[in-house]
């Protein structure tokens, strides 16, 4: 559609299948979930956009799990897809925010859209919404969802309304439970309903064409979720356990109190992975800060991580790692200690105890909470070539497709499938160091 409005914005955009459906919609909760690349974003955005547009005096909220994600991706497709128009002819202008207001997009109508993150949300939460989307919803827990909830009050509209975009996750995922249970309502969307991928007669555009080749090439879960937009555990999952929401935990200040950890598991072709782990006072290990990197030499995988930890001066930034906890290569250590000025450990690599450790810890403890969790963001660069290989480029993305590998005549499995599980060793390096007992043979740099 190609809508002139009474301040001379223009806006064109194309509403198909589940996108047109939102447009429609005024249930309190709508999710629009779907495989990656058909436009679930896209029409969110557009929902606020048009919406405040017509809506004087209204109020809107675009948030993600963190704030940093949402200025990279969410926000860059409003400006250059949704807003364009209007941020050009001024109907629209970016405010930086203040002590007491969110940052965000005030339009001359007098319609607001706040924007922020739920990892700092004490000014999102200050004020009061008619719409919220949220992007990537698959990020938040429960209670952030209905947190956003409680400030849909703003009045302006007849109605109010939570939507949220997501590609599929795990089949117990409280999104797929709270749509299922009929407290939300979902919106399907299919790559027929993205006009820059297909036409209307059912053939993909050139730029379609492309974008399929990507997503084919995906395996295991991934394919399952993000082509195929099923809510999909990995067939033979090892880490049964892990759940997003609870093991995926939001950036923090780690105490300088907290016990810190190295663990290396080498690669060149394969991924290097280095994983940086602090360990609290009750014992939980929180998995803070990676590399994660195809083509990279031992040496300079060891430079970066020495300027990550110290000043050129050689003053420590954070306290020294308690060991450094690595594969068994004796080459690679020899490098590796060298360039890190730092001693090594070999790590205790029984498999099978260490996956069952893993295991454990991933279950909730007396306190009701696990004893081991990744920090969002941890990684510190993305791997291109692993990108464009679709391939996981994290521990976080290798963790939800590690499985059990399938042995001849249907017996069953009695290890994981070596692929994609370089984070997966470097994890169980760590928890083997701390729960399997006995100091592997040391080497020590002068």
């Amino acid at each position: 559609m190609t809508t002139a409005l009474d301040q001379d914005a223009i806006v064109r955009y194309e509403p198909r299948g589940a996108a047109q459906q939102l447009f429609k919609a005024r249930d309190s909760e709508v999710f629009i979930a779907g495989p990656a690349g058909t436009g679930k974003s896209l029409a969110s955005l557009f929902r606020l956009h048009l919406t405040a547009l017509h809506n004087p005096d209204a109020r809107f909220l675009i948030v993600r799990k963190t704030a940093v994600s949402l200025g990279s991706t969410t926000l860059v497709t409003y400006e250059k897809k949704v807003a364009q128009d209007a941020l050009a002819r001024g109907i629209v202008k970016w405010f930086g925010g203040s002590p007491r207001e969110a940052p965000g997009y005030r339009y001359s109508n007098g319609s607001k859209i706040d924007v922020g993150g739920m990892d700092k949300p004490e000014k999102i939460m200050s004020a009061e919404y008619d719409l919220v989307f949220a992007d990537e919803a698959t990020e938040l827990t429960l209670t952030d969802w209905e947190s956003i909830g409680t400030r849909l009050r703003n009045g302006k509209l007849s109605w109010q309304q939570q939507v949220g975009a997501c590609n599929p996750g795990h089949p117990t995922h409280w999104i797929k439970q709270r749509c299922d249970q009929g407290q939300s309502k979902m919106l399907l969307s299919r790559h027929a309903d993205n006009p820059a991928y297909v036409n209307t007669d059912g053939s993909l555009t050139d730029a379609g064409a492309d974008y399929f080749k990507k997503l084919d090439a995906l395996t295991g879960v991934r394919k399952l979720r993000l082509r195929d937009g099923l809510w999909a555990a990995a067939e033979g999952l090892i880490f049964e356990d892990f759940d997003e929401t609870v093991h995926l935990v939001d950036p923090f200040a780690v105490p300088e109190s907290w016990t810190r950890w190295l663990t290396v598991d080498f690669g060149f072709r394969n991924p290097m992975v280095m994983q940086w782990w602090a360990e609290d006072h009750d014992g939980r290990l929180f998995l803070y800060r990676e590399l994660y990197h195809t083509q990279r030499l031992v040496e300079d995988m060891a430079k970066q991580a020495k300027r990550l930890m110290q000043h050129p001066s050689g003053q420590w930034k954070e306290p020294r790692p308690r060991a450094v906890i690595c594969d068994h290569d004796a080459e690679d250590r020899a490098t590796l200690e060298k360039h890190l000025g730092l001693g090594t450990s070999a790590a205790t690599k029984a498999v099978s105890t260490g996956l069952q450790a893993v295991q454990s810890r991933l279950k909730a403890a007396g306190d009701g909470r696990p004893r081991l969790f990744i920090v969002r963001g941890a990684l510190v660069e993305r791997d291109a070539e692993l990108d464009s290989a679709r391939k996981p480029a994290s521990t976080e993305e290798e963790v939800t497709g590690y499985v059990w590998a399938v042995k001849p005549g249907g017996t069953s499995p009695e290890a994981p499938l070596k692929e994609n599980d370089h984070g997966m060793d470097a994890m169980r390096y760590m928890v083997a160091e701390r729960d399997l007992g006995g100091r592997p043979q040391m080497r020590w740099v002068g």
